[in-house]
This record gives structure tokens, C-alpha cells and sequence, in this order.
């Protein structure tokens, strides 16, 4: 029953072979590694405007060219992430560039602002994708953590069905959105330009500081927000049709021109149209004055919740997969490293959406009180990612390395500034978690890698074991075995043929009696048998089973580590639920038990009714 239920919902397994036919072409692969980039739309001129707003209605004419110095920006970071591109066609992006070039340490200060700002952007996408909803349906608003829970769930199963069926399902979405926006803002700066006005709600803005430089950078850190996700198409090159490298730097300066089209053109609307950041959206304020309460209106909200719930799917394209190279390094549980069932990383599709779920519930779906956790750890990788690029030109001196060099230098230099920027604008309003959560989890790296060190170094086997296991001078074990008795029955008998296929030094039953009185008739009842296994019984006068027969075990001598005591279970296997329900689950908890035991080799005899066997 499980097997179909996982069936039903996600599909028929993927062969390995189909590995190939899993990449995405450059359409989809924009809808699937740009939504991240293109949702902040949705939100970044807001962020503009609600710190802008503080100092007065007059100090909102500032958003513009913060927007324009913003966009700016997305073009010099675009243009380095095409030469990370070109020269690390893997994929891995940030953190496989800083840790080649920059060092360990850096590559993991990367790769953990990478993996914070994936759970975040799930977080934040999901929350707006909600507040786009509960603006065009009031009513529901207290019902937004159900919603954003049920949006998170529908965009988990989607991605555990596979990269390639979740990109050509979303696809339409992210495309329909740059199709609204392009409309809304041909058709409102039309207006504004042949004389027309977009009626926006004149919300009361009263002047509680005064416009000064800290408040403008606070506002221009706050916009950034526009950057995040710049970096998703370098991290999941791997995930394009051939040639890779060469579709994803063609699908990066896409996402960029619609991005920079999309992000300006609002801002300028906003700004024409005076529009003030209130209960409702920005957006949503933009497309009543432009379009009124109709269709087109409806259309653009259904388009921008949308893509804000999606945008978190680029976090689900990316967040595996780092996780998956970080945990090929050691750096993770190497449960995160395989792929599962429809060739993705489903571990990391899991824990992506447990993380996020938790800081969703944490922080009850509010945009705006994630949004300052937002944006740190990307421009850390940003400038990590351009500082091992420029490292990178110096080192290899590949032709048209100097311009190379200068153009990630730039980008690094860039990234820097709005990096202590943000850190400091944002710090009090809740960066500081991230800046203090980032180097925790580098720590958190380091411990797992070294525990798999220290596994690795007490599991390696020399050069002269090598040579005596090729030559066959491997001494046997000398095996105590240990048979669990509860009745004698077919689970029984099976359990003796096989304990008697063993090679053993000796060979025991052991009989828990927990009445006191059932001892006697198991031992007589044994004997009249005679299966040829002396009985031993033992005592258990507060009725515990699990606890005396690990004592026992326990109690063996072992006189060195080539001596082994195998203990062997017999099981009944349930064939229905019913009877699931029905057995207890005891030799469940004592092969647990006895796993832990230094020397102790469980042997479970599973019998099944259908078979007899």
C-alpha cells in the first residue's frame, strides 16, 4: 500500500538511463531557476517605499533612481555570473568557487548564506504568494498560515514528481506573469504619459524621520531583494540541455533583461502613479488604478500570487542540489547526496520543506517581518562567488583573462559594498540572525565532516590487510550463537534450520520467563523435542523482556574481537495491516537493543503464512 500510494502521487519510478531526458530546455529552465528573480517584482519596490515612506509622501520620488542604481548593479552581478558560467560548467556556483579558490573556509561560508537564503526565499515567496491572495479575497486573511502551508505542500509533491515535470508545469505560470507585468506597465505608463491617472488610495503618510543617507541606503538594501536568485541558473548548469554552458549563460541574460525591464518599469509606475505602501500591496494598488476592478485586475493578481508561491521552486531546483554537492564533500549527511525515486534529491525537496514550513509557522506568514532576514546571506555569496572568480583568472591566465578578471573584480567590489550595506541597514531590523546563523552552520559543517573523517580513518583497512584479504589469510570468526525462544511453533523450527547452517564454537536458546511459573513447562516441553540446542531460561520477575535478554548477551565472554555472538530472531511477518496492528513489535525494540552491543551480529529469521517459510 505504501509503494502505491507513492506511485499515485508522484509517479512511476525514473531508470537511470532517463537521467539525460531530465534536462530542461532554455524556456523552462528560465521558468524553473528565474521565478525566484522575477517574483521579486511582486515585492522589491515595495520594500523601496516602506522604508521611503517613514521620512514623508515627498521622500517616495527618492525610489526611482534607487531602482536605477539597483538595476545597475543586476547587470554588472549578471554579467560576472556568465563568466562563473564559462569557466565552471559543472555547476555548483558560489560554493564551489570559493572553496577551490578562496579555501574551504569560504566555499562553506558560501555554501551556508546559500542554503539560509533558499530556505528564506521559500519562506518569503510562499508569505507573498498568501498576502497577493488575501489582497484580492480580505476575507481570508485569517486564514493565511493554512494557505501558505497548502501551497508549500502542493509545491513539494510537485518537485518530488521530477525537475523536468515540475519545470513544464510551472512554466506557464512564470510566463503569464511577465505577460501581465509587460501589459501593466505598457498600458499605465501610457497613461501617465498621453495625460491620464492611475487612482491610487492617498494612505496618510506622516513624517515620523527625516530623509537622511541611512535611510536611503536602508531603502536601497531593502530593494536588493531584487537581486536574490541571480546566482540559481550558475548553481544548476548541469540541469540544461547540452551544450550546458552555453544555454544557461543565454538563459541568465534573459532573466536578467526581463528582471531589470520588469523591476524598473514598476518602480517608474510607482512613482508616477504616487503610489504609498499600505494594507494592500503595491502591485495591487498599481493594477486597480491602471485596470480597475476587472478582469485584467483578477488576472494579474492570480498571475503574481502565482509566481510568488513559485518563486520558491527555484530554491527546490537549487537547494538539493548544493546540498547534494556539500554532502558529496563531507560537508552534509550524505543521505542529501543521492537522488530518490524520480531522480532528485528528494532528502534535500524534504528538509527544504521542513525548514521552511517551521520558519513559515515561526513568523505566521508575514512578508514583511522575513524580508530584513532576506538578502544577507545571497550578497555574501555574491561577493565570495566574484572574489574566487577573480582568483580563478589569476591563477589560469586563460585568454581574455584580463577582462575577465576586471569584470568579476568589479562584481566583487560591487557585491562588497551592498553586502556591509544591507548588514548594517538591516542588522537591528533581524539580519543579525543570519550574520550570527551563517558562521553556527559553518561550525555545523566542519563537526559532520569531521565525524566522517574519524569514521573513515577507523574503517580504512591498511596496505597489509589489503594483501592478506587477496590472499585469502583472513582468520574466521569464532561465533557464539544465541537463539531467541518465545513458544515453539513453524517461525521456530525455521529459525533452528537455519541456526543450525551456522558455523559455531556453541550454540544456546535463551527463554525469557516473565510469570515465574512458565519457565519449567518451556524447558520440559523443549527437551521432549529434542531440537538439539541446550535451553537456558531466565528469570524476569518484573516482567521484562527487552532489558534481560540484552543482560545476558551482555554477559557472554568475549575473549578478544574475533569472537562474535550472533543472536537470532524469529519473526512473524504480518501480511495485512490488521495483523500489523495486532503483533506487538518486540523483536523490533530488541534487535535495536542489541544493535548497539560491541561484538553482537543479529540474524532476523522472517517467516511469512503465504509461503510457510
Amino acid at each position: 500500500m505504501p509503494s502505491r500510494i507513492k506511485q499515485l502521487l508522484l509517479g512511476d519510478p525514473l531508470h537511470n538511463r532517463e537521467s539525460a531526458h531530465q534536462r530542461l530546455s532554455n524556456p523552462v529552465a528560465l521558468a524553473v531557476f528565474s521565478s525566484d528573480a522575477l517574483s521579486s517584482v511582486a515585492y522589491a519596490t515595495e520594500e523601496i517605499l516602506l522604508v521611503l515612506i517613514l521620512a514623508g509622501a515627498a521622500a517616495l520620488s527618492v525610489a526611482l533612481p534607487i531602482a536605477i542604481a539597483i538595476g545597475l548593479l543586476l547587470i554588472i552581478v549578471a554579467t560576472s555570473y556568465r563568466q562563473t558560467i564559462k569557466a565552471y560548467p559543472g555547476g555548483g556556483g558560489a560554493y564551489i568557487v570559493a572553496k577551490e579558490n578562496l579555501g574551504v573556509n569560504a566555499g562553506l561560508v558560501a555554501g551556508g548564506s546559500l542554503l539560509v537564503d533558499y530556505v528564506l526565499t521559500v519562506a518569503v515567496s510562499i508569505s507573498a504568494g498568501t498576502a497577493a491572495i488575501t489582497s484580492a479575497f480580505p476575507a481570508l486573511e485569517r486564514y493565511t498560515i493554512v494557505i501558505a502551508l497548502a501551497l508549500l505542500t502542493v509545491l513539494a509533491m510537485s518537485n518530488l514528481r521530477g525537475v523536468r515535470e515540475s519545470g513544464a508545469v510551472f512554466a506557464g505560470p512564470t510566463f503569464f506573469f511577465v505577460f501581465m507585468m509587460a501589459i501593466l506597465i505598457v498600458v499605465g505608463l501610457f497613461k501617465v504619459l498621453t495625460g491620464g491617472t492611475i487612482a491610487v488610495p492617498a494612505h496618510p503618510a506622516p513624517v515620523t524621520q527625516a530623509l537622511t543617507l541611512f535611510l536611503i541606503l536602508r531603502a536601497f538594501a531593502s530593494g536588493c531583494t531584487a537581486m536574490t536568485g541571480v546566482e540559481a541558473i550558475a548553481n544548476g548548469v548541469q540541469a540544461f540541455k547540452q551544450p550546458e554552458a552555453r544555454n544557461a549563460r543565454l538563459t541568465l541574460t534573459w532573466m536578467a533583461g526581463i528582471l531589470l525591464f520588469m523591476f524598473v518599469g514598476t518602480t517608474v509606475l510607482a512613482t508616477a502613479a504616487h503610489v504609498r505602501p499600505g494594507a494592500e500591496t503595491v502591485l495591487s494598488q498599481l493594477a486597480r488604478g491602471t485596470f480597475g476592478t476587472g478582469v485584467l485586475y483578477y488576472l494579474l493578481q492570480a498571475a503574481t500570487a502565482a509566481i510568488l508561491v513559485l518563486a520558491a521552486n527555484t530554491s527546490y531546483a537549487d537547494f538539493p542540489r548544493l546540498g547534494s554537492f556539500m554532502a558529496g564533500d563531507g560537508f552534509l549527511p550524505k543521505q542529501l547526496r543521492d537522488t530518490g525515486y524520480r531522480l532528485v534529491h528528494s532528502n534535500g525537496i524534504v528538509l527544504l520543506t521542513t525548514v521552511a514550513g517551521a520558519l513559515l509557522m515561526a513568523f505566521q506568514g508575514d512578508t514583511n517581518r522575513l524580508i530584513p532576514l532576506y538578502a544577507v546571506g545571497v550578497f555574501t555569496s555574491f561577493t565570495l562567488s566574484q572574489a574566487g572568480m577573480v582568483v580563478h583568472w589569476w591563477k589560469n591566465r586563460e585568454p581574455g583573462w584580463h577582462v575577465s578578471m576586471a569584470v568579476n573584480g568589479a562584481g566583487a567590489v560591487t557585491t562588497a559594498v551592498v553586502l556591509v550595506v544591507i548588514a548594517v541597514t538591516k542588522f537591528l531590523h533581524g539580519a543579525w540572525l543570519v550574520i550570527i546563523l551563517v558562521p553556527v552552520l559553518v561550525i555545523y559543517f566542519k563537526f559532520i565532516h569531521a565525524r566522517y573523517a574519524a569514521v573513515f580513518e577507523r574503517l580504512r583497512i591498511t596496505s597489509g590487510a589489503l594483501s592478506a584479504t587477496a590472499c585469502g589469510e583472513i582468520e574466521p570468526l569464532h561465533n557464539h550463537v544465541v537463539l531467541l525462544v518465545g513458544t515453539i511453533d513453524k517461525r521456530m523450527i525455521r529459525a533452528i534450520q537455519y541456526a543450525k547452517t551456522l558455523k559455531a564454537d556453541s550454540m544456546e536458546a535463551i527463554y525469557v520467563d516473565l510469570t515465574g511459573d512458565s519457565g519449567e513447562a518451556m524447558r520440559d516441553k523443549w527437551e521432549r523435542c529434542e531440537l538439539g540446542i541446550p535451553l537456558t531460561v531466565i528469570d524476569s520477575p518484573y516482567r521484562e523482556i527487552i532489558e534481560p535478554i540484552r543482560a545476558y548477551v551482555s554477559a557472554i565472554p568475549r575473549p578478544d574481537v574475533d569472537h562474535a555472538i550472533t543472536v537470532i530472531v524469529p519473526e512473524f511477518v504480518p501480511e495485512t495491516y490488521v495483523d500489523y496492528m495486532l503483533h506487538d513489535k518486540t523483536s523490533f525494540w530488541i534487535k535495536q537493543t542489541l544493535f548497539r552491543l560491541p561484538g553482537v551480529i543479529i540474524a532476523d529469521v522472517p517467516f511469512r503464512l503465504g509461503s510457510e517459510s
